[in-house]
């Protein structure tokens, strides 16, 4: 059975001014930026998006305008971040309104939902819109996990698609294939597991460091595709410490300095994050302009 969606869907950051205002204009050269790399979607507003930095016009105004600038090339998604499933839903049913192609739902931020509470949240939040929509269970982050069990659970509401696991746990790949089959695309949201979880199957995946570079994040996937090992370890190795700028807490800081530094973007960002300083921003700044100097070239034509 084909997947609903498959490919890469890099989660792309929110530009914003020094002064902390929305920067469209900069969003926006970023998005076709990623779009011409060759990837399949994009998610707006995710974690790496300071989706719950802003505010909620803020976040309607960033939909508006890029649902404009994407205009039907790419499958165009949000995140839904929201800390009750009233406001899920309400945000769920504007981001239609706007034109979206659909979601990533998150469980409610701010509270440690037991089970039965956090699949209410998705099967409330679902009822809310048409769309399809992609299951975020990110753990670590977010305290609520979303096991196979609860995947498996939830398989009778038909706009859920797809799910992004990020539980850190490569395993739980084979354990959702093994629970639910092909019932859900499977993206992978965790940048340093990649190659590990392309080999386990998945059928997409939400790039997150990889959005600086745009070009060598699309090729790799596409040698995991192909079933290019060696070839694709070989980049692997390149790309993981930039990778690993991913999964730490100051992940959008990291990112975020990585596009400035790759000429898609500016690093500011919305407080309470503060731009990185002194020998930490040293320590970012080595690796990125350390991963641009290796940068390996990239074949015109595709990998054979």
């Amino acid at each position: 059975m084909k997947p609903y969606w498959s490919g890469v869907f890099p989660a792309i950051t929110t530009q914003l001014n020094k002064d902390g205002s929305l920067n469209l204009e900069g969003t926006a050269k970023h998005a076709n930026a990623l779009i011409e790399s060759g990837v399949s979607g994009l998610i707006f507003l995710g974690s790496l998006g300071e989706n719950q930095a802003l505010t909620p016009a803020e976040k309607r105004r960033v939909l508006d305008a890029m649902v404009k600038v994407v205009n039907g090339r790419v499958i165009m998604l949000s995140g839904v971040a929201e800390s009750s499933t009233a406001a899920a839903s309400e945000y769920m049913r504007d981001g239609e309104k706007l034109g979206l192609n659909g979601f990533m739902l998150m469980p409610a931020m701010l509270y440690k939902g037991d089970e039965r509470e956090t699949l209410t949240h998705f099967r409330t939040a679902a009822r809310a819109t048409g769309l399809p929509i992609m299951i975020y269970n990110n753990p670590i982050s977010y305290a609520n996990d979303i096991t196979p069990e609860m995947f498996a659970d939830l398989a009778d509401v038909k706009n859920f698609v797809a799910l992004k696991e990020s539980s850190g746990n490569v395993r739980r790949i084979t354990d959702l294939h093994n629970t639910v089959g092909d019932r859900y695309a499977i993206f992978t949201g965790v940048d340093d597991l990649v190659l590990e979880s392309a080999i386990l199957g998945i059928d997409g995946w939400v790039a997150g460091s990889g959005i600086a570079f745009p070009e060598e994040n699309q090729y790799l996937w596409e040698l995991t595709r192909r079933s290019l090992w060696d070839k694709a370890r070989e980049m692997y190795r390149w790309f993981t410490p930039l990778l690993h700028l991913d999964v730490h807490t100051k992940f959008v800081q990291y990112i975020k300095l990585a596009v400035q530094e790759c000429g898609l973007g500016a690093e500011w960002v919305r407080h309470p994050r503060l731009p990185l300083t002194g020998e930490e921003r040293k320590c970012i700044l080595k690796i990125i302009h350390e991963g641009i100097e290796k940068r390996p070239r990239i074949p015109k034509q595709p990998a054979k």
